[in-house]
């Protein structure tokens, strides 16, 4: 071999030594690790996360969420992968939340146990919010702190048990808070409406608003509605007035928090109720 080879074979051999080696990505998570949170996530940009069995949106900037449910169990497992293909794999333990039992009797027994001649109409309504809930906008409204969207006391909170009539039903996913009918209710963040039915069945008047990456809050049991399927609405803008329709025994605001499918805890995302509240 010549001397020049030699030295070719020579640097290409240092050069495999010294060139760095591929370094994982980065992730950031920011949230409780509990039933019902969301947690917010940052890597890098051109990172691929996979979490409860999907490819989870992340912005250009790096951005996600994700989300566990009222039952939520451990560990959850979450995948990112970087650009240059080096993966990290976090195991992420899951604490449990005792939930409240609510008793409620007088609600009408039609509205416990609908009447079969209602039973289309009530498919076709969830099928309604179920589609809404699919959606996954690269939009990020959920960035930043969330307000009230109305003040009172709150009468209902997430993942309680409630008995209808002595009759256990599903689970309570939202957070009520009693307000006089006709009350404002305000968005907590911006967002798109996808929903705006004036008459659900089980939940009266009622408002879906997407805040981008899968992140959803419903508005239930509305007396009015202020907007429209596809209307830009931005924090504090006045979406629709507190009402009773629906399965409600008195006039309150059921605020709901979807991360897709998965039922979210609302209180997660704001601080304390305003003292003219709670």
């Amino acid at each position: 071999m010549t001397q020049i080879a030699i030295r070719l074979v020579a640097a290409v051999l240092l050069a495999a030594f010294v060139l760095p080696l591929a370094a994982a990505p980065r992730l950031e998570l920011e949230g409780r690790f509990a039933q019902g949170a969301l947690v917010f996530g940052r890597t890098d940009p051109g990172a691929s996360v996979h979490f409860a069995d999907r490819e989870v949106r992340v912005s250009p900037d790096g951005v996600f969420v994700i989300g566990f449910g009222r039952d939520a169990e451990s560990p959850q497992r979450l995948v990112v992968e970087g650009p240059d293909g080096e993966r990290i794999e976090r195991a992420l333990e899951i604490a449990r939340r005792d939930y409240d039992i609510q008793r409620i009797d007088g609600v009408p027994p039609e509205t416990v146990s609908p009447p079969e001649e209602t039973w289309e109409r009530i498919r076709e309504e969830v099928e309604l919010v179920r589609e809404a809930r699919r959606r996954d906008d690269p939009r990020t409204d959920f960035l930043g702190d969330f307000i009230w969207p109305v003040t009172g006391r709150i009468t209902g909170v997430y993942g309680s048990q409630r008995v209808y009539n002595g009759e256990p039903r599903r689970p309570h996913y939202g957070i009520d808070i009693a307000a006089p009918a006709g009350t404002e209710v305000r968005a907590p963040a911006g967002g798109i409406v996808t929903v705006a039915h004036e008459n659900m069945y089980f939940s009266g008047g009622t408002l879906l608003l997407d805040h981008g990456h899968g992140l959803s809050s419903a508005f239930l049991h509305l007396q009015s509605l202020a907007v429209d399927v596809g209307d830009r609405v931005e924090q504090g803008d006045t979406i629709g007035t507190v009402g009773a329709g629906g399965r409600s025994t008195g006039a309150h605001l059921d605020w709901r928090i979807n991360w897709f499918q998965r039922r979210l805890d609302p209180r997660q995302l704001v601080g304390p109720m305003p003292e003219n509240g709670d």
